[in-house]
């Protein structure tokens, strides 16, 4: 839960006469102006929110800019004031979405987030090559104060507002996962061809990695968080990611983009022909043994041990989704219309596919990390056990009822005590 943030307006009526004051066709000098002030007073009170600080930044070089008075050393002056002013607007809006472990380049996320590209281009030559010319950072000074109208001004005063510029993207993930599972099956066929791959499979983990960090991104529309968080955290600091309600900027709570990236994750690795093979036959465990098969578990353990070493709450979230799957209900259940014989074939794919799934679930809870110890895993044991009675009570058909729509609820129950017995000797 979002702690209430702190804003520097009163009321929006004092932010829409601020809008009014930039942006509206009576716009003048004098305007600018009350701009200028209202913002240094509201900074004088505490520290603004990236958008507005940048607007500041924006408005104070417009007004030095006086083309009648303009020398050589002031046009350097003044070439430097839009400079950095743009320069701080594009870091402060992509810096804190460069999450996860490998780095993303500026241009994608500024891409994902609508910003336009030649702002970008703009910041690097400011920032590494010859400072742009005057005219070039005048168009890119109204550029960016009129992104900052449709992406901050206009959702704040009417969180209705549904603006023009395209919300954040995320590509398919399982291109990437049928591109990691290729590779895994050629080297655990041949392990001599490992060292020739060993390059590609590090490659498809950094992509993988990359996409929960896009998922991130995605996230801030997705769950309308998109926020402009101060840079002493006054403001709710969605899009650098957790709550402002510690004193040094963090959360005990999970962060909420960072478990939307990890749900659409989960959804990809727990559709069939990922961790659930579409073979039947792939599917089958050992004889006595409640995990999955070798052959499994030598494809997708290197990608699960990467994922739960770089996202801590990843471990709890496939396991909660798998929970959740094993005790819902077949959405084809209600398509069977063919009669008998495409029921009894729906229920076998149904119970195999369930079977293959709570073995998973059992593996992840067993599953022990080299820092793990065995209060952790009693700890996850139960917490699995306490959600499987949570979802029994709360979901599904009318307990004791029998019909076409739920017949293999009862082998749904079943796979649920092939994945609580691993677990019994935790729970004694």
């Amino acid at each position: 839960m979002h702690l209430p943030r702190r804003v520097p307006w009163a009321t929006l009526l004092e932010l829409d006469q601020l809008c009014s004051w930039v942006y509206s066709e009576d716009a003048n000098d004098r305007s600018t102006i009350f701009a200028i002030e209202r913002l240094s007073a509201w900074k004088f009170m505490m520290p603004l929110p990236h958008a507005l600080e940048s607007l500041l930044s924006l408005l104070v070089a417009i007004r030095q800019d006086n083309p009648s008075g303009i020398g050589l050393s002031s046009s350097l002056s003044l070439r430097q004031s839009y400079a950095t002013a743009i320069i701080r607007l594009v870091n402060g809006l992509v810096d804190p979405l460069q999450m996860g472990t490998y780095a993303r380049s500026i241009q994608s996320i500024a891409t994902q987030i609508g910003l336009p590209a030649w702002l970008v281009e703009l910041r690097h030559a400011a920032t590494h090559e010859d400072l742009p010319s005057l005219e070039l950072l005048r168009d890119g000074a109204k550029e960016s104060l009129t992104w900052l109208l449709h992406n901050y001004f206009l959702p704040t005063l009417n969180p209705t507002f549904e603006h023009a510029l395209p919300r954040p993207s995320i590509r398919p993930l399982e291109p990437l996962l049928m591109q990691y599972k290729n590779l895994l099956k050629i080297v655990s066929r041949d392990a001599s061809l490992r060292p020739r791959h060993e390059a590609d499979i590090s490659s498809v983990l950094r992509e993988i990695e990359r996409w929960v960090s896009e998922a991130r991104v995605a996230a801030s529309a997705a769950t309308n968080e998109f926020a402009w968080e101060s840079r002493d955290g006054y403001e709710l600091a969605a899009a650098a990611g957790g709550s402002t309600g510690r004193a040094d900027g963090g959360s005990d709570e999970p962060e909420p983009r960072e478990i939307w990236a990890l749900d659409r994750l989960c959804e990809a690795l727990l559709t069939r022909g990922a961790l659930v093979p579409i073979s039947r036959k792939k599917r089958v465990s050992q004889k006595g043994s409640h995990y999955p098969p070798s052959p499994l578990l030598t494809i997708w353990i290197p990608l699960l041990k990467s994922l739960i070493a770089n996202h801590a709450n990843f471990h709890a979230v496939l396991v909660s989704h798998i929970l959740t799957r094993l005790m819902a209900d077949d959405p084809h259940d209600d398509e069977n219309g063919d009669g008998d014989d495409a029921v009894a074939v729906a229920a076998a794919e149904r119970a195999s596919y369930d079977v293959c799934l709570a073995a998973w679930g059992a593996w992840l809870v067993e599953w022990r990390s080299t820092d793990e110890t065995d209060v952790d895993i009693a700890t996850r044991r139960e917490d699995a056990f306490f959600q499987l009675v949570q979802t029994t009570l709360s979901g599904g058909p009318e307990r004791g009822e029998i019909s076409p729509h739920n017949h293999n609820k009862s082998q749904q129950l079943g796979c649920v005590g092939e994945f609580i017995l691993p677990m019994n000797d935790g729970l004694n």
